[in-house]
């Protein structure tokens, strides 16, 4: 390639001479321009139309072009106005050596018809576009810190690639102590500076210097560049080692182990490396009898105890140590030492109990005297002071009576049931450094006094009991607790008297003195007593005793004893009641009203009625809860004309009992006088059908006297004296506690049909009875005010349903 680029280069300075030859007499004089380098492309240079008096039309006709003489085309020609521009950025120091104080661009310019050649000559003056840099960013140097002020050294100088003024001019060192620079003109004019040590250097205030070279051309604007120079300063063993303080007092306990540390000396010296390396010795100065006694490390200035120290023996030791450095020329430093040997407490302080009492009584008063203590020291000083204590929680303090003597007293009430017995140590310590102590324990006993009254575990017992209980069978155990101890803890159990009815509770109830087992000595029934409220007493036996009471409250719980018992309709032979009704009767009518009573308590004596037996069970209903039989529908000619009913009246107990009654209904075409017309008045007179007045007369008159003495007889029976105050019951009376309403009801049925309703309730709180009376018998009913229960056993409180029988009239 460059053979081929020789030969088109030798081609075109051929052609050049031949056409130089043609247009000889045509070569004009040179034109010379001047622009600055890194001007922007497309500038304009020079209009060479204008310049060289050529017609700016005929340019293109005329073929005009530019011939540079260099391998870049730096500059082109428009050829439609002449204008001569920068085709390419110029770059001076590129194009030109920097040294050189010149720099041209030459170039020819041709035109033909007629051929004239143009010698075009354009100077690039030069700008300040580079900033002087230095050849290393960082200089080092090292400068002993023994050498004298004004000692010059050499800097790398910086350079530019720009030409005169815009080259380097001058340097600046930042500031410094110790330094400065003298600039210099070398023979080519260039610029350089030498570091000066204005100041004399002391490594061991500063070992190192950093300063920065800046170089400042002499363009507009001023272009700088830096260098960074590091000035390590090399140190000489002037600093001999030193101590911190020049004398020492160390005091040293009395018996310290071999080997302890006395002191560590710390010698430093400001200088490095081997001037700095130190070695520890005693001076002369130091007895014999100090260095058998301490032992000096020579290398780390440690001084330990070599042999056993003895208070009694040596007090002080004077020792003198000196630290010397190991650089060429040795220096070395000395200090003094004070070791003062301090008394060791080695003595332990005894304490010695004179006289202790125990056991105590728990209420010993306050400030009783329990115990005398002595305490002593053979050290002396500090050391012999001693100080004696016991625990803070404690309810006992201690009372100085000397200076050895203390007195140990109660300052607290004492409980032994909270605590039975304290340990109560006695510390005696003495006042050295470390303190040594000695202690001694004694256990103080409490006697018991009777001062606790026996507790209850609860204030009110409620026991239920199930009537019909065996006699002696255990009802609780009502145990009471007493913290005291010994006879003082041991408690009797009393019922506290009281009579219910003439009848006293030790007769009803029994309790075991030592336990407090509580036994029932009879069977209780819960319809004669349904409760009991007593006092149970403990009582211990202390002197004087102590004791509590607690109430008892018995409650009797009904068991379902009592069958029920059907009391309508009347039954005159057996269970079976022969009813006859019209055969006409309608839809919905009362056949007939079965009431049944129980003596249990309320939920015992809830009845319910059900079949146990209908003929047609589509003919009759029956009311589960009054007892209700009344018709589902008209009887037909296809129903029979006897129906059986068996009613069962079941209680609520568990298990259930039961009765049962047997109904025989008999139908008769013939229709019968209903007694609908029954009034809420008490039963005064009977209504009676196909009797003669003289037979109703006599009747009544024999019933009445019968009446009156059943009364009589049964009034006797039921005030004989009881254990409680409920009436009983008896065979000839009837309980109910039912607070229910029985409505009236309106029968149909004829004379022969005698059973009636009742317990019905009238309107001014009366119960009577209303039947009618079947011939040969007579029944007297008498009123009663409605009772809710059978708790009270006031005389008007009994509900109580007397029948009574005349007889039968033959």
């Amino acid at each position: 390639m460059s053979l081929k680029f020789s030969h088109q280069l030798w081609r075109r300075y051929v052609s050049l001479f031949i056409l130089f030859c043609v247009a000889l007499p045509t070569i004009s004089a040179v034109t010379h321009y001047s622009i600055p380098e890194e001007m922007e492309e497309g500038s304009v240079v020079a209009n060479l139309a204008a310049d060289l008096g050529l017609d700016a039309k005929a340019l293109g006709p005329r073929k005009m072009r530019l011939d540079v003489i260099a391998n870049k085309r730096y500059l082109e020609i428009n050829k439609d106005t002449g204008e001569l521009f920068i085709a390419e950025k110029i770059d001076r120091e590129y194009l030109c050596n920097s040294k050189n104080p010149s720099c041209f661009l030459k170039m020819d310019v041709t035109i033909e018809n007629p051929i004239r050649l143009f010698n075009i000559e354009v100077e690039i003056m030069d700008i300040n576009d580079n900033a002087p840099h230095f050849r290393r960013d960082t200089m080092h140097l090292d400068i002993s810190e023994s050498t004298p002020s004004g000692e010059r050294f050499s800097l790398t100088n910086a350079v530019d690639p720009d030409f005169g003024s815009n080259s380097v001019k001058t340097y600046h060192l930042s500031e410094s102590e110790h330094f400065d620079i003298e600039i210099q003109t070398g023979r080519d004019g260039s610029k350089f500076a030498d570091l000066i040590l204005k100041k004399a250097l002391d490594r061991e205030k500063q070992a190192l210097h950093k300063l920065i070279l800046t170089a400042a051309d002499g363009g507009v604007p001023t272009r700088t560049g830096t260098a960074n120079i590091v000035v390590r300063v090399l140190d000489i063993n002037d600093n001999a080692p030193t101590f911190l303080k020049e004398s020492f007092k160390i005091y040293l306990m009395e018996n310290s182990p071999i080997g302890s540390l006395v002191i560590k000396l710390n010698a430093t010296d400001l200088d490095e490396g081997a001037n700095s390396d130190i070695v520890y010795s005693y001076s002369l100065y130091t007895s014999e009898k100090t260095q058998n006694m301490f032992t000096l490390n020579p290398d780390n200035g440690e001084i330990r105890v070599k042999e056993m120290i003895n208070y009694e023996d040596f007090k002080i030791y004077d020792m003198e140590v000196i630290a010397t450095d190991k650089g060429p020329n040795s220096l070395s430093g000395q200090c003094k030492l004070t070791i003062l040997v301090t008394d060791m407490n080695d003595n332990h302080p005894e304490i010695s109990i004179k006289s202790f009492q125990s056991p105590i009584k728990e209420n010993a008063p306050v400030d009783t005297v329990i115990a005398v203590v002595s305490v002593s020291d053979k050290d002396s000083g500090d050391n012999g002071i001693v100080d004696l204590h016991i625990h803070d929680n404690l309810p006992f303090k201690l009372r100085e009576s000397s200076d050895t003597y203390f007195e140990l007293i109660v300052s607290e009430p004492l409980d032994r049931e909270k605590v039975p017995e304290y340990d109560i140590t006695f510390t005696v310590t003495d006042r050295g450094f470390p303190p040594l102590s000695d202690n001694e324990t004694m256990t103080l006993e409490l006697l018991d006094v009777n001062d606790n009254v026996p507790q209850f575990p609860q204030s009110f017992y409620t026991i239920r009991v199930m009537e019909n209980n065996a006699p002696g069978a255990l009802l609780s155990s009502l145990t009471a607790f007493d913290p005291d101890l010994h006879e003082n803890q041991y408690l009797v159990y009393f019922i506290l008297e009281k009579e219910i009815a003439n009848t006293s509770m030790s007769m009803l109830f029994s309790i075991n003195p030592e336990n407090g087992n509580l036994y029932a000595l009879k069977t209780f029934d819960y319809e004669i007593e349904k409760e009991f409220l007593f006092h149970i007493e403990a009582r211990d036996s202390g002197v004087p005793p102590l004791s509590s009471n607690v109430t008892v409250h018995i409650i009797i719980v009904d068991q379902n004893d009592n069958t029920p018992v059907i009391v309508s309709p009347w039954r005159a032979h057996g269970s079976v009641v022969e009813e006859k009704i019209p055969r006409s009767t309608d839809k919905g009518s009362l056949v007939a009203k079965v009431i049944a009573i129980d003596t249990d308590s309320v939920q015992n004596s809830r009845i319910t009625y059900q079949f146990l037996q209908v003929t047609d069970a589509t003919l009759f209903s029956l009311d589960q809860y009054n007892g209700e039989i009344r018709t589902m529908r008209m009887f037909s000619y296809r129903d029979p004309r006897h129906q059986r009913l068996v009613v069962v009246a079941k209680d609520n107990g568990q298990p259930a009992l039961s009765a049962t009654v047997t109904i025989n209904l008999s139908t008769v075409e013939t229709a019968v006088k209903a007694y609908s017309d029954m009034t809420d008045v008490p039963l005064e007179y009977d209504i009676f059908s196909d009797l003669n007045l003289y037979l109703v007369i006599g009747l009544g008159s024999v019933s009445f006297l019968l009446l009156i003495t059943i009364l009589v007889t049964i009034v006797l029976k039921c005030q004989k004296p009881k254990p409680s105050k409920a009436a009983p019951p008896c065979r000839n009376s009837l309980i109910s506690e039912r607070n229910s309403t029985i409505a009236d009801s309106t029968l149909v049925s004829n004379d022969a049909y005698w059973y009636s309703l009742f317990l019905a309730e009238t309107r001014k709180g009366k119960l009577v009875v209303r039947q009618p009376v079947p011939k040969g018998s007579r029944y007297i009913v008498s009123s009663l005010p409605r009772s809710t229960g059978m708790t009270e056993t006031s005389d008007s409180a009994a509900s109580t349903l007397q029948v009574g029988e005349w007889g039968s009239l033959n």
